[in-house]
Order: C-alpha cells, then sequence, then structure tokens
C-alpha cells in the first residue's frame, strides 16, 4: 500500500562455511569432553587396580621369590627396604620358593648394591645364602625384572618362570606386569609394614596409576626408556 513502510531485509547471502562453523565446533567440543571421560575413566580403573593389588597377597609356590631393590646406605637397606625384605624372611619358612632373587645396582659412588644389602640382611635372618640370587646391575624395575627373567632362563633351562614379587603395595601392580611383559608368570606378595604411609602413599598411588595406564598403552620397556 502507498505510504506503508517495507521491511528491508539483507539480500548478502550467507556461506554455507559460515552456517556449519557453530555446528562443528559442538561436535569438536563434544568429541573432546568425550575423549577426556574416557581417558578419566581409565585412569581412575588403572587407580583402583594399584590399590587392590596393593592389597592382595597372592603367595603361592613359584619358582623364586623376587625382591625388588630400594635404597641402601653403604650396606644397609633403608626402612623401605627392610620392610619387604623382612617380609621375604616371613615368606621364606613356607617353602614357596627354592632361591630368593634380590634385585637392584647402586649409585655413583656407593660401595654397595641393593642386592648385596639386601642379601647380607635376609642371610642376617636365616635365609641360606646358597638360596640367594643377586641381580646386581638394573637400576630401574624394568631393568632389574628383565634381569631376573635371564637369570632364572640360564638357570632353570626355562624361559617360563614363575615368580613372587615383593615389594611395597603402590609399587606391586606395575612390578608384576612388568614381569609378565618380560615373559615370567607373575605373582605378588606386598609387605603389610611398609614405610610409605599417609599422604605420601597416597601420591605414589595416583603416580603409579598414570604409569600403569600408560605402560599397558605403549609397553613398559618402551615406558622405562623415556622416563627413566
Amino acid at each position: 500500500m502507498p505510504g506503508a513502510l517495507t521491511e528491508q531485509r539483507d539480500a548478502t547471502p550467507v556461506s554455507p562455511l559460515v552456517r556449519r562453523a557453530p555446528r562443528r565446533r559442538r561436535q569438536i567440543l563434544c568429541a573432546a569432553s568425550l575423549g577426556c571421560a574416557v581417558l578419566l575413566g581409565y585412569y581412575l580403573v588403572s587407580f583402583f587396580q594399584v590399590y587392590a593389588t596393593g592389597r592382595d597377597d597372592q603367595a603361592r609356590s613359584v619358582d623364586a621369590i623376587v625382591v625388588m631393590g630400594a635404597a641402601q646406605y653403604d650396606g644397609r637397606p633403608s626402612p623401605q627396604l627392610a620392610a619387604r625384605l623382612d617380609h621375604v624372611a616371613e615368606l621364606w619358612p613356607q617353602g614357596l620358593a627354592p632361591i630368593v632373587v634380590v634385585t637392584g645396582g647402586n649409585q655413583a659412588g656407593d660401595r654397595f648394591t641393593e642386592a648385596e644389602a639386601s642379601a647380607t640382611y635376609l642371610v642376617e635372618r636365616g635365609i641360606p645364602e646358597a638360596s640367594i640370587v643377586l641381580e646386581d646391575r638394573g637400576v630401574t624395575s624394568f631393568e632389574s625384572l628383565q634381569r631376573v627373567a635371564h637369570l632364572l632362563a640360564e638357570s632353570a633351562g626355562s624361559n617360563h618362570s614363575s615368580v613372587l614379587v615383593v615389594t611395597d603395595p603402590y609399587h606391586s601392580l606395575r612390578s608384576r606386569l612388568i614381569a609378565e611383559e618380560v615373559g615370567m608368570t607373575a605373582y605378588v606378595s606386598p609387605t603389610n609394614t611398609s614405610v610409605v604411609t599417609g599422604v605420601r602413599s597416597l601420591e605414589r598411588h595416583f603416580w603409579e596409576a598414570g604409569g600403569v595406564a600408560i605402560g599397558r598403552v605403549m609397553g613398559f620397556g618402551r615406558l622405562s626408556e623415556l622416563t627413566d
């Protein structure tokens, strides 16, 4: 109608790419959120498994009891290592294995290796020296358990040795998985007198959960090469 106001419209065409941009952003955000949720769930499952394994004593008859090394001070085991060795001294009379393998090399300047300090400690507690085998070169858990697998294969003539790994609760799952990766059938018997308690223990559990989660994906040997 004459004099009526007419609506002015912008006739500028809108590109389909502009209309699709918000949808793509939403899709990317949804995918990122889903990925984060999956990773968090995977980590939490690993954390629960680390915690549960550290409270599961799987003591049974095996080819060897293996003690994971820890710090020593001029031939004297640290309290953390002593707790592991005390647990071995409790297991030994049960006749679960014919030998005990003590592990761990030394730091620069040390006169003794962790394995030597462990062997002396166990002999003083009644375990025959002839029943103790030393793995005294490994500087990481992976290196030590890899060498243990070789030592047992050489002595037994078999590549499928079974071991009972003794270590701290937080370290039990990763130790068992590493032992399995290097070819052994592994069980764990965590020490129940670990000096790593409270907040320190919780921190170690969180750290180990990350290591287990990553190691299962890329392999513990590869992880050891990148982090140790």
